[in-house]
């Protein structure tokens, strides 16, 4: 059976992981998102999350296999306690609000100093307003969204879990998106060093060898400025 939707064959090589995480307020939908991206499903009777967990997508980006490892805050964001280690290693970051809800987005200020707090500068993050099916309990404009997506240099989306609007948009945004900056420092790599050697990469945390290991210190001396 062929496989679609860019769903990758168990078996086939993996040219990048790239972990992307998933934050925000409590019951904004995030795990909704998730389930769309990861399995195409969306559940009405959806648990709050327990425990960290993170879902694998395998994808193709320019001929390359991509492997999406998206990781839930597993409802740790009620207890403030969403810890560096989830952070560690991320290359990107749907920051999550609920349209309908405008604390939720209010909070979004203080989870993207969390995120640039604990997570690499350079890690690409798109700012994403769910629940846009519910346009008429709406209590976040469009445009104030916009305004400060613009102002903090993030990509922006309103997605709707529910109908399955925008979410694979979104993440493949932020995939795509890590995908070229990836790319260009595999040129600038082998430019300077001229036998392709990928180690400076490792000292970016772009490419993480599998779930949630560390990356050894060695590695990171090439890039030490």
């Amino acid at each position: 059976m062929a496989s679609g939707g860019g769903y990758g064959d168990a078996n086939q090589r993996i040219d990048y992981v790239f972990k992307v995480v998933l934050i925000g307020d409590s019951a904004v939908g995030k795990s909704q998102i998730l389930a769309r991206f990861s399995g195409n499903e969306f559940s009405l009777d959806s648990k709050s999350t327990i425990g960290v967990e993170f879902q694998t997508r395998t994808l193709v980006i320019d001929h390359k296999t991509v492997k999406a490892q998206i990781w839930d805050t597993a409802g740790q964001e009620r207890y403030r306690a969403v810890t560096s280690a989830y952070y560690r290693g991320a290359v990107g970051a749907m920051l999550v609000y609920d349209i309908t809800k405008r604390q939720t987005f209010d909070h979004i200020p203080r989870w993207l100093e969390e995120l640039r707090n604990h997570a690499d500068k350079n890690i690409v993050i798109i700012l994403v307003g769910n629940k846009s099916d519910l346009e008429n309990q709406r209590d976040v404009p469009t445009e104030d969204a916009k305004e400060f997506a613009e102002k903090e240099g993030l990509f922006f989306l309103e997605t709707s879990a529910l109908q399955a609007t925008n979410v694979e948009a979104s993440f493949m945004t932020v995939l795509t998106e890590i995908y070229n900056i990836v790319n260009k420092k595999n040129l600038a790599a082998d430019e300077s060093q001229g036998n392709g050697n990928s180690a400076s990469l490792l000292g970016q945390k772009i490419i993480i060898p599998g779930p949630a290991q560390e990356i050894p210190a060695k590695s990171n001396m090439c890039c030490q400025s």
